[in-house]
């Protein structure tokens, strides 16, 4: 009898052996090898190899397979952690989109909405609470993370209703402060504003510093569209030093640039404003896309919200931009005005280019009178390259997109790319090491999530990996939504989302909270 059961104890050893290869303790682990690490620090690259487990990477180094480890060959490839997106409009569009392939495409893992003080909704100025969207993703995840900003303009909008176009009072910035708690209170990062944008314009600062406050309170940052970019810009920078120093919060200047003529060449003048800053104590950063290009709304243009103004007309075109290069990428009061310059509407017109600007920016506004989302999208060129490179180049000035699936720019598809082939060069003083940890580690740290943007033992694992010598953007301003090519296999949390041009059908993404947050806040 004893001997039976021997026997039938042997067998099944023998199956479940031969099950898993001969290896009862056959490896779950992934080993990534023979590949240029460059690890987000800004630290030179070294060939190596890292051990992912699960979700995290458990070891990096000089690493042999272990027996019946899956490996993957990089073939000296460059390895770095996946890129964070800080100013991101992909989640506009994400339950269209849920394999991201704009975002993974260009190496991207980790996205952060609700810039520019926007829900990032397809309803103008609709506030979505940030445990509903929390509540939403949880149920049909996406492929990559995401955090969140908590919008002022959505919140200012949803305390005021359509009387949004005034200073706030007492009542109204109580009613404000609640939803940012309630928002923080589920993990955003901190608040955002979009100053240039309505209903955040009619805003004034002290508002805005005593929502700030609310956030520093809970460990938040602010991050802003600040309230002029072109001749304003300067005082748009003192008031964002100023909500930093007042609500003692890290600030941070979105898709910082000088789209002033008259202002450019004077990057070192801004740059030394903001280094002023920080040795004062208040942590300032930015973030920046690579073009000269920006978009946006007609109703940037005016910033007295004066539509019939002729002068603020020709200033656009003597100080900001081209009649040729401002587009009209959508127009709904007009359709046909779609993808037409003014130069050319003012032709349809038969009008002179400031006229038509006047027009065409009276029949958006009584659009988004009307319809409650804006009447047209623009795109514009207003930047000098080498200003770019100059705020590109400043140690606190990490990489972002401003990017979505729609729109008529093609930073959406081909930003980080773009950074990658186009900037990184000995005559930018980029090396590819300072330029990967623009796009990893020091976002992580702009944006304030841990445990993100490095490859290190412990560290989720976000992933990619690609060729530097094949790195191409291929959006266009006439094809938009072209991908890039170069990037080869992109890992979220341990699993493959992007491999050889295709998405994986794989949604690992995860929800991801300000730095310290605990849930029982």
């Amino acid at each position: 009898m004893k001997t039976r059961i021997l026997i039938a104890a042997l067998t099944l050893v023998t199956i479940a052996v031969a099950i898993v290869g001969c290896n009862p303790q056959a490896p779950t682990t992934v080993l990534i090898h023979n590949a240029t690490v460059i690890d987000g620090t800004g630290r030179a690259s070294f060939i190596g190899a890292v051990r992912i487990d699960g979700d995290r990477i458990i070891e990096v180094g000089e690493l042999g397979a272990r027996p019946g480890e899956m490996t993957v060959d990089a073939q000296g490839k460059v390895l770095a952690p996946g890129f964070i997106d800080s100013h991101s409009h992909h989640d506009s569009n994400m339950s269209e989109h849920r394999d991201m392939l704009a975002v993974v495409s260009q190496g991207v893992t980790t996205i952060v909405r609700g810039a520019d003080g926007a829900s990032g909704l397809d309803e103008e100025y609709e506030f979505l609470p940030l445990a509903e969207f929390n509540a939403r993703f949880t149920t049909q995840p996406a492929a990559v993370n995401i955090a969140s900003y908590s919008p002022h303009g959505s919140i200012r909008y949803t305390a005021m209703g359509d009387d949004y176009r005034r200073a706030a009072n007492d009542a109204d910035i109580s009613a404000m402060k609640v939803l940012l708690t309630d928002d923080l209170r589920n993990g955003a990062l901190g608040l955002s504003t979009g100053l240039e944008y309505e209903p955040g314009i009619y805003s004034d600062t002290e508002e805005v510093i005593a929502l700030a406050q609310v956030a520093s309170a809970y460990g938040g940052r602010y991050s802003s569209h600040v309230r002029d970019e072109d001749d304003r810009f300067e005082e748009a920078v003192d008031e964002v030093i100023r909500i930093g120093k007042e609500a003692a919060i890290p600030v941070h200047i979105s898709h910082i640039k000088l789209a002033d003529k008259n202002f450019w060449g004077t990057t070192r003048g801004l740059l030394n404003k903001l280094n002023v800053a920080r040795e004062s104590g208040i942590e300032v950063s930015a973030d920046i896309y690579p073009y000269l290009y920006w978009k946006s709304d007609l109703a940037v243009l005016f910033p007295d919200r004066d539509y019939t103004n002729l002068d603020a007309a020709r200033f656009t075109f003597e100080r900001t931009t081209d009649p040729e290069t401002l587009i009209l990428t959508t127009f709904p009061p007009n359709p046909n005005f779609a993808g037409l310059s003014i130069a050319e509407v003012a032709k349809l017109l038969e009008t002179d280019v400031h006229r038509a600007l006047l027009e065409v920016s009276q029949l958006s506004d009584k659009y988004l009178q009307e319809n409650g989302i804006a009447g047209d999208s623009i795109v514009a060129k207003s930047m000098n390259e080498t200003d770019v490179v100059e705020l590109m180049r400043w140690r606190f000035t990490n990489l972002c997109s401003d990017g979505e699936f729609a729109g008529g720019h093609p930073r959406g598809f081909g930003s980080f790319p773009r950074f990658l082939s186009r900037y990184v060069s000995e005559e930018t003083g980029i090396s590819i090491e300072s330029a990967v940890e623009k796009m990893t580690s020091l976002t992580a740290t702009n944006v304030g999530i841990e445990m993100r943007g490095k490859i290190r033992a412990g560290y989720y694992a976000d992933l990619v990996l690609f060729d530097p010598a094949d790195v191409t953007d291929n959006a266009t301003f006439e094809n938009p939504t072209l991908i890039s090519s170069g990037m080869e296999t992109v890992w979220v949390n341990g699993v493959v989302v992007f491999r050889n041009g295709e998405t994986t059908g794989e949604f690992p993404g995860r929800l991801l909270s300000r730095r310290g947050f605990a849930a029982t806040e």
